[in-house]
């Protein structure tokens, strides 16, 4: 049973998508998974483009298949581009190594979730998951 609760899911994409607002961003998309891998919860914001959850899913998907958040996934690419080509095989296409995937932990680091986010830029998308993280009580862990 997971420790990541729909509520706190929730609270998450709200405060993201107030981010988002607030600094004019184009619309959102968020995915959060508990620590398993498996979606608690999903929204778009209307007029999100094609593709949304399968980036958002992958962000979060692979920070917790990575034990790190997408943004050090992002620089393990650039370093090591044939390993995250074999990575990304080996993963069925599901991982996205940009920013915009952040883990959830609790106070004591433990990892409970992550949270993806896609539809701007992705220092963008990683600060709304980050300030979602924040708002539900949690530690953001963007790698």
């Amino acid at each position: 049973m997971s420790d990541l609760r729909l509520e706190t899911a929730n609270t998450v994409i709200a405060t993201a998508f107030a981010k988002g607002a607030e600094n004019g961003l184009k619309p959102l998309a968020v995915a959060v998974l508990d620590a398993g891998g498996h979606l608690v919860a999903f929204q778009r914001q209307d007029l999100s483009s094609l593709m949304r959850f399968q980036i958002a899913f992958g962000k979060a998907w692979g920070a917790l298949a990575l034990g790190m958040g997408s943004r050090g996934i992002d620089a393990m690419a650039r370093e090591r581009p044939h390993f995250m080509a074999a990575l990304s095989d080996a993963a069925g296409g599901r991982l996205v190594p940009v920013p915009g995937g952040v883990l959830m932990r609790d106070a004591a680091g433990r990892v409970l979730g992550a949270v993806g986010v896609t539809g701007d830029t992705s220092d963008n998308d990683e600060a709304a998951a980050i300030v979602g993280i924040e708002a539900a009580g949690l530690v953001a862990d963007g790698g």
